[in-house]
């Protein structure tokens, strides 16, 4: 026991086990039923605002890194109301992953002190804010990254376009062999926004769109973001439970815990 403390190692160990996973309240509930001791809500917080949670690093070399961001419900001021925020997450070698709030800067330096691969594999969706970080990744000279536009993301954003599916069906499959000019070719003659949007961004990813069956076949790389939505998911399930609200000190320290201890 630590000096002032009613609280045993074991008991502060299993308060941060349950409030990880569900809210406080529901912690101290479930505490007091399973051991008979009563360790308040804004207690269990507190013992969380506290700990000092440790990234993982790595234990081999790195050769694959997923970036996508989540949403955050952040209490506001007596009458205005609460607001999302975006958070950042990366997931190394889909095993290890941190979550940052508001602090690109430590993402990029936590990546960048991993044993990465040279060239580096860099998955992510169309998002500016993902990409931006991962230009950041490995900063040094001779380091190249290969930057590939997630896939599932890419025939999500061709279907919103609509229209014929035969011809969606064709532009699925030139974009599967990394065929931009022959999948913008089957457009060339239809009018509409989502057209419009998805030439552009076509366009704008043209450099990360490979030729996804040639990756998949040969099992170069992911094809796909989905070991970081994962992570998303599970941060999520602890942040988005019904009314959670948070405040922008408190945002960092509860993925850490949800991240470390879920």
């Amino acid at each position: 026991m630590k000096p002032r403390s009613r609280l045993s190692p074991l008991l502060q160990k299993c308060c941060l086990r349950l409030s990880a996973n569900v809210s406080y309240q529901k912690a101290e509930i479930e505490i007091e039923a399973l051991t008979g001791v009563k360790v308040g809500h804004t207690t269990q917080q507190k013992l969380v605002l506290e700990q000092d949670f440790q990234l993982p690093v790595a234990l081999q070399v790195v050769s694959e890194v997923n970036v996508d961001g989540g949403k955050v419900r952040l209490r506001g001021k007596p009458k205005a109301g609460c607001h999302w925020r975006d958070y950042k997450t990366v997931r190394l070698q889909g095993i290890y992953y941190g979550a940052f709030f508001d602090d690109n800067q430590s993402l990029v330096d936590y990546v960048n002190i991993q044993p990465l691969v040279n060239p580096l594999v860099c998955l992510g969706d169309g998002h500016d804010g993902v990409w931006n970080l991962v230009r950041e990744f490995g900063k040094s000279e001779n380091f190249e990254r290969w930057e590939i536009l997630d896939w599932y993301h890419l025939k999500e954003n061709l279907y919103k376009i609509g229209g014929s599916l035969k011809r969606l069906k064709a532009a699925e499959s030139f974009l599967w062999q990394g065929q931009i000019d022959n999948t913008q070719a089957l457009f060339i003659h239809c009018r509409g926004k989502q057209v419009k949007n998805f030439i552009t961004y076509l366009n704008k990813h043209r450099s990360r769109i490979v030729n996804y069956s040639y990756y998949q076949a040969e099992e170069l790389c992911s094809i796909g973001s989905g070991a970081v939505e994962s992570a998303i998911k599970q941060i999520g399930a602890r942040i988005k439970i019904s009314g959670a609200q948070w405040n922008v000190e408190s945002v960092n320290q509860i993925l850490s815990e949800r991240l470390s201890l879920s």
